[in-house]
């Protein structure tokens, strides 16, 4: 049974310690919060311990509370907080934060010399197959025309980090990307190719946030089966996957 901590306990957060909770072959062992004022030391999840990054000595704590694998659905300061811990204790990482920098993604980089580190914007399954076939379709028809539309909630500020991975796996310029902030909606990303004679859409919704726990237990499954330390996208995982399937067909 692997071991997790749980950065971060907004509404990803929350929904991400629902689909640990229920996994059989996965112990949530205690949540990570940027800080625990005015809050209860345990969370709606039963006894488990809800801790404050800002006020709390981590080194100690992973000695009294040791994990195998870091969840982390914050923001991108918390990196700077727990990364070297991961990198000591060789822990394995799953980060699905979608705004980090580049300065940030090149610290997480080499964290993957140390430890098994996957790094993803969008950590659904869903998304990850979408860019695989969206991929697939613009290297067989590399003349078509590209545009990528992403929706979310009124209030997401940035152009969607996925929308962006999107653009940068097709070759295309950030330009393609429309964006539209509408109420009531998680997420969702489209790429349509435009041919003379036909459309092509390629579609994925977020219905609920339980979608990114979902790929946060793919991704710690396939990172349990590495046998050294790495950095992956979470394509790189779902390429290993489907390649054994293949074999094994």
């Amino acid at each position: 049974m692997l071991k997790i901590g749980l950065i971060g306990y907004g509404k990803a957060g929350q929904a991400v310690a629902n689909v640990l909770c229920a996994d059989p072959a996965l112990k949530l062992k205690w949540i990570a919060k940027r800080t625990n004022q005015g809050t209860d030391n345990t969370s709606s999840h039963g006894a488990i311990p809800v801790i404050g990054l800002e006020t709390t000595d981590l080194s100690e704590w992973l000695d009294a509370h040791p994990v195998d694998a870091l969840v982390d659905f914050s923001g991108p300061e918390a990196i700077h907080v727990y990364g070297e811990e991961v990198r000591r204790r060789k822990l394995m990482l799953v980060t699905g934060i979608s705004a980090y920098s580049d300065v940030e993604l090149a610290y997480i980089r080499s964290l993957g010399e140390d430890a098994r580190v996957v790094c993803s914007p969008n950590i659904t399954l869903g998304i990850n197959f979408v860019i695989l076939a969206a991929k697939l379709l613009r290297e067989i028809a590399p003349h078509a025309d590209i545009a990528i539309l992403e929706e979310h909630f009124r209030n997401k500020p940035e152009v969607s980090g996925t929308a962006r991975k999107i653009a940068a796996a097709l070759d295309i310029e950030d330009d393609s990307i429309t964006s539209l902030r509408l109420g009531g909606i998680v997420g969702h990303h489209e790429v349509v190719f435009g041919f003379p004679y036909q459309t092509v859409r390629i579609s994925h919704d977020s219905i609920r946030h339980e979608a990114f726990g979902t790929g946060a237990v793919f991704a710690l499954r396939e990172l349990a089966t590495q046998t050294g330390p790495g950095y992956y996208t979470f394509e790189d995982l779902l390429m290993q996957r489907m390649r054994s399937q293949w074999l094994h067909a």
